[in-house]
């Protein structure tokens, strides 16, 4: 009874804790404007950049379009949500609570992508009119997985990247060679279809795409059916292997944390 009781006490904290989030984050919708706004600026900038290169190719334009609500539905900031924590001595709160502490980080995470979403639907939308992108429905669903698996890839290697903050006090900077490396390796700094043929398939076999550019490229219609299906085994792979280091880490993590800091 209690094993499946557990499971549905967590759909239930989960849901709590991305309530009261969301909350939280709208007494501070200003700030998360500008995150939003900073977030659009790489997509933005690849767009502008490659259609001044490639003029009059729709599939650049509908790529980078995707590309920039991808960027905000999958953004994370464990960083600051949890490695600020470890250092303000927070996370030690944390550890007491009957619950396990990756739910509160998860719903944070979930209750910013979604005003990240909100807050960049009106920019998605007026971009994409003056582009003139135009995208099927069914590349869009065909896309859906992609993204789900996606944000979950990004969370789990943000959070890792952030449970550095236990032994060293650069996980801020951790977290951004991560992000430079999404950047240049997961298809902002340049689409992968465009890389010559080795590159191409060793960029699609990396995390960094599964993270950002192979769900656009889906929804932008640049693989096929059956391209986009490896493309979710691909993410799949990667999202276990990471869950797995996750908590290879975490267990080592608390176990210095609590040695060491009490």
């Amino acid at each position: 009874m209690t094993a499946a009781i557990q499971p549905i006490r967590l759909i239930r904290l989960l849901r709590l804790g991305i309530w009261r989030n969301s909350v939280q984050w709208w007494s501070l919708r200003a700030f998360v404007i500008t995150l939003v706004i900073g977030q659009a600026v790489t997509p933005l900038l690849g767009l502008l950049v490659w259609s001044s290169a490639l003029p009059g190719n729709a599939g650049i334009t509908s790529y980078y379009v995707v590309l920039l609500a991808v960027q905000l539905l999958t953004v994370s900031y464990e960083h600051h949500t949890l490695a600020n924590e470890i250092y303000g001595g927070e996370f030690a709160a944390e550890l007491v609570k009957p619950r396990p502490v990756v739910i509160d980080l998860l719903a944070t995470n979930l209750a910013i992508r979604l005003w990240h979403l909100l807050f960049g639907l009106p920019l998605i939308v007026l971009v994409g009119l003056l582009a003139s992108v135009d995208l099927t429905w069914r590349q869009l669903l065909l896309a859906l997985p992609a993204v789900v698996l996606a944000a979950s890839i990004r969370f789990v290697f943000t959070y890792t990247l952030a449970l550095s903050a236990i032994w060293t006090q650069r996980a801020h900077g951790a977290v951004g060679i991560g992000e430079t490396l999404i950047f240049l390796l997961g298809g902002t700094a340049a689409p992968l279809t465009f890389l010559p043929g080795s590159l191409q398939e060793a960029g699609r076999l990396l995390p960094f795409w599964s993270m950002l550019g192979a769900p656009a490229e889906i929804a932008a219609g640049n693989l096929s059916t059956s391209g986009a299906v490896a493309t979710y085994g691909v993410q799949a792979a990667w999202l276990v292997v990471l869950t797995a280091l996750a908590a290879v880490v975490w267990r080592l993590g608390v176990r210095r944390f609590t040695a060491v800091g009490g």
